[in-house]
């Protein structure tokens, strides 16, 4: 299945529709050269930003937030700008490809 993919100065964010009745969330920031401390901040500040901006109002969708190397150096207000950049587009699960019908077989070839 397909997902869609939102991208902000910071942040890329993919969802898709999740199987379950609630959503997931996963995040994901790269070591981008900086230290652990550097790192395990902007993963605190994107999992507070998600559990206060994006879980009141989110749909049952599967979602990844990928910090982009730019977020090391964003304040915690310029990160909630790009959470909030992003949620009005996870409002709306992205609908799921329809299969493919099959051929008809041909009419009047009865032998």
């Amino acid at each position: 299945m397909q997902g869609k993919r939102v991208r902000t100065a910071q942040l890329e964010v993919r969802y898709l529709a999740s199987p379950f009745l609630h959503a997931r969330i996963g995040v994901i920031v790269p070591r981008y050269g900086h230290t652990a401390v550097d790192r395990n901040k902007v993963k605190r500040r994107l999992r507070d930003l998600v559990r206060t901006e994006l879980l009141p109002s989110l749909a049952a969708l599967d979602v990844v937030i990928r910090a982009a190397p730019s977020a090391y150096a964003a304040s915690y207000d310029t990160l909630r700008m790009a959470v909030k950049k992003a949620a009005p587009q996870l409002k709306q699960p992205p609908q799921p490809p329809q299969p493919a019908q099959p051929a008809q077989p041909a009419v009047g070839d009865g032998k």
